[in-house]
């Protein structure tokens, strides 16, 4: 049974926010326990969401796409992500530090969530949602093309 253009781009996003959830957990084990550097913290986050999103968007959003060779799809769906890797990532940089500190004027200090981890939060939430569309768009028309 073939799936509207909307039922995809919703399981896409419920795809994107699995792959959120795990990107944010990376990120912030990588931040706060393994203090990686944040730009790299993200990258490598990122790398490993991806992988969770191909996974579920080959099994779930676009399971006719099994019958696609799995490794050409593969590169095409990496492709795509690193380039919404390098929208991400300068966006990621060019937010965190003016949250930061528009953050430290405006929360307690006591508050249980340092200005810090907040901002970083709050930088790679905008990146990600702006890179949401970028993979959306670039996958359902290169990736998954021919797929009704």
């Amino acid at each position: 049974m073939k799936a509207s253009p909307h039922k995809r781009f919703i399981k896409f996003a419920l795809v994107g926010l699995s792959g959120t959830i795990v990107d944010f957990s990376i990120f912030n084990l990588c931040i706060s326990i393994f203090h990686i550097e944040p730009v790299i913290a993200s990258v490598c986050s990122f790398s490993i969401a991806v992988v969770n999103n191909f996974v579920w968007n080959r099994l779930w959003t676009y399971p006719e796409s099994k019958d696609i060779p799995f490794m050409p799809q593969l590169i095409k769906f990496g492709i795509i992500s690193v380039i919404g890797l390098i929208i991400r990532t300068p966006l990621f940089a060019a937010l965190e530090n003016p949250l930061i500190l528009a953050l430290e004027k405006s929360i307690a200090p006591d508050f249980f969530l340092s200005a810090q981890t907040i901002g970083h939060n709050v930088a790679l939430a905008i990146a990600i949602v702006v890179v949401l569309f970028w993979n959306y768009f670039a996958n359902r028309f290169w990736t998954y093309k021919g797929i009704k």
